[in-house]
């Protein structure tokens, strides 16, 4: 589902997708007509430079979030070390020359960082016409399943893809994957239309 104006009824409604390409064909759930649409941008990604600590040592990863995204300390995200990936806590953000508690993903310069046991799985919800980034800590072997609904920063999402740290994508209801292995989940609130 997607939300737009129908071009017959004037009425901004859900609009059932039928088909996807360069523009989406749907079809308006008020009066039935078929249209198509500009198929909605997708949120720019940024990948910021985070220093992840462990114990002793400490070493030089990255991050990624929505340049519109809000960060802030105590935040628990993903760090991507050349291979391995990380679950960390922020400690520290600088924004330029200066240190802050909190500030868009698009301002910070570096993200300091400890490891923590856990993998955070990033999770991305259209809604409306906003995509809202979600977070939840996993552990690295727990299964997620295309089509179920899970708990995401107290929020409950149906899985419609995701997206693996090896590339593909997998889209078939009851398709599985772990934790360790997810670069990020796409879906819907549950009981909200369906945007994907």
């Amino acid at each position: 589902m997607i939300t737009t104006v129908c071009p017959a009824c004037g009425v901004e409604c859900d609009h059932q997708i039928l088909r996807e390409g360069a523009e989406l064909v749907v079809q308006c759930s008020e009066c039935g007509r078929i249209h198509r649409v500009s198929r909605p941008p997708e949120p720019r990604i940024l990948t910021i430079r985070a220093i992840v600590s462990r114990e002793t040592e400490s070493k030089v990863c990255s991050v990624e979030a929505f340049d519109d995204e809000v960060v802030a300390l105590g935040d628990h995200i993903v760090a991507e070390c050349e291979d391995e990936v990380i679950g960390v806590e922020i400690t520290g953000i600088e924004v330029g020359e200066r240190r802050a508690r909190r500030a868009k993903a698009g301002e910070v310069t570096t993200l300091w960082t400890r490891g923590i046991d856990q993998v955070v799985v990033r999770a991305s919800v259209h809604s409306g016409r906003t995509t809202i980034p979600l977070y939840q800590t996993a552990e690295g072997e727990d299964e997620f399943v295309v089509g179920e609904v899970y708990s995401f920063g107290g929020r409950r999402i149906r899985v419609s893809h995701i997206k693996l740290r090896d590339g593909p994508v997998i889209r078939k209801e009851g398709w599985k994957t772990v934790a360790r292995r997810i670069k990020r989940i796409y879906g819907y609130l549950e009981g909200s239309p369906r945007r994907w």
